[in-house]
Parts: structure tokens; sequence; C-alpha cells
């Protein structure tokens, strides 16, 4: 039924639930939990709902806030450092410069150092402009609460993230410099394309081998990066679209083995965020579509 309202809005839905968990599992299942309740409206009740916009991002906002307590705990048993789940995603994500922002690998980090309600808060009023009074329903908050909540929320990420947009075009020169560099082991360059200060998050959920801490410092990545093309592997790596910005897929022996995840900032990498573990890299063999 295309005149349904859950269909209309589906995307919208997985991206506020993306957002909100950093999963692309967990926010395809709070999608259906959220799909089975409106399912289960009856015809009175669905045609009492006034916006269906507000009332699906509702139901969406407090799965998710009950899915974000048990992620805390499953994250505390993790093996090695958590990274968010990439999506594969059409180039046209990154036009929408704040769309891309709000799903980069960056933003996302960053997001995990806020409290749930935080969170969720940040999302619906920040990237998705939701008005306080529609935020307080779903969080069951004043909106006064929620006003303070967003101001620190606010606060917290501009502390945090990335300051410098990075044009598209710029974001390929970069990833294709730096795939030069591996291909052919070039030290110096590697060491060009790094910043002195560079650092390496892998999370490999300890399904795929990989430091369990970051790695910092150019001059301890750059010849980690360099061996590569000298230990004699059958791999490939290719740029991609992942999160509405251009990553590195990494094939071996004929399979994604890795995706790697780049911030860029005065033309060179900062942060490189690698994500291993076969689990996270499942959604990769189909495009996520993302939209405000």
């Amino acid at each position: 039924m295309t005149g349904d309202p859950f269909v209309a809005h589906r995307s919208l839905l997985f991206t506020v639930a993306y957002e909100m968990l950093g999963s692309a599992a967990d926010a395809e299942d709070v999608v259906q939990e959220t799909w089975l309740r409106w399912a289960n409206l009856n015809t009175e009740v669905r045609a009492e709902v006034r916006n269906p916009r507000t009332y699906l991002v509702r139901i969406v906002t407090r799965q998710a806030l009950n899915r974000l307590r048990t992620l805390a705990r499953r994250r505390e048993e993790y093996i090695g450092q958590w990274l968010p789940e990439p999506l594969l995603t059409s180039p046209d994500v990154a036009e929408d410069v704040e769309l891309a922002e709000s799903v980069s690998f960056a933003m996302l980090t960053v997001l995990e150092t806020l409290g749930h309600t935080e969170r969720v808060v940040f999302v619906l009023r920040e990237v998705f402009d939701t008005p306080y009074d529609e935020i307080a329903a779903a969080v069951g908050r004043t909106p006064a609460a929620v006003r303070q909540i967003a101001h620190r929320a606010r606060e917290h990420v501009a502390a945090r993230r990335p300051r410098v947009r990075v044009s598209r075009a710029e974001q390929e020169a970069v990833v294709d410099r730096f795939l030069a560099a591996v291909r052919g082991g070039d030290l110096r360059e590697l060491l060009e394309v790094l910043a002195p200060d560079v650092i390496v998050v892998a999370d490999s959920g300890g399904l795929a081998p990989a430091a369990r801490r970051p790695v910092e410092s150019a001059r301890r990545v750059a010849p980690l990066l360099a061996k590569l093309a000298e230990m004699g592997l059958d791999y490939q790596a290719m740029p991609m679209w992942i999160n509405g910005a251009v990553a590195v897929r990494f094939d071996l022996d004929g399979r994604l083995f890795a995706v790697v995840n780049l911030v860029i900032v005065d033309g060179r990498i900062s942060r490189l965020y690698s994500v291993l573990n076969p689990h996270k890299l499942a959604h990769l063999d189909r495009r996520t579509h993302l939209t405000r």
C-alpha cells in the first residue's frame, strides 16, 4: 500500500533509528517494531492520528531508547573497540551536507559519548529539527527539560566533532592519494597523506585480527600500512561510498574483509575507523536510502 504513512516514512524512520543507535541491524528491528505497533492500531484509532509522521517518529524514539539500554549492556561485554555499523550509501547523500555530517563516523562516534536521552534529543532536534514539545512527548520530559538537555548535548558534541567540512572533490582526492600509497607500499607518501597525530580505531569484535586499542601517530600507522604491499596478500583496496562519504573497502581473497572510514582535516587523514567485524559488514551488499 503506497498510501500507507508507514511506507511513506520508512526511510526516515530508519534514518532516525540508525542515528540514535549506530547499528543498522538494531535500527531495522526498531523500525519493524514500529510497523507492528502501527499495523495493530484499529482503523478508528489510526484515523484519529492527525500527524502520522510525528506519531511514527515518537514510536521509533521510545523503541530506540529501550534498545539503547540493551545495547549499553551488550557493549560492556564487547571485545575491543566498538564502532558504528557502516552503511553503503549513494554519492547523493553527500549533497545534503547536514545529513551526511549527521551519519558520518566522526559524528556517530561522538554521539556514542552522550547519555541515552541526550543522544535521542540531539538527533531529533539538531538533525531532524523536531519541535521541543514533540520531543518532550516522545521522551517523557517537559519541553523546558528537553531544551536544557538539547543545550547540554549541543555543547558536548560541538566540543568533540571535527569543525572542518570537506568537499566531495577533496575527499576523493585524499582517498586516491591514500590508496595509491597503500597499494605501492609508499611509506613517504603515507607519511604525507596521514596527519602526524592520526589515530586508527579498529573494530573486529574479536572475530578478525585487529588492534584492540587505538594506534596513534603517523610514524606508527604508516609502516603498518606500507607493509601490506610486502606481505604478498591477495587483497584489493578500492573506494566506496559509506555513510555519505568516500571510504575504502578492503577485499581479501575475493571477499569483503574491512571497511575503513576516514576523517579528513586540512587535506590529511586525521582518523581511520576500520570495521572488520563480519556481522557489521553484512548490510554492505545493498544500498541504504537515508533521508531527513
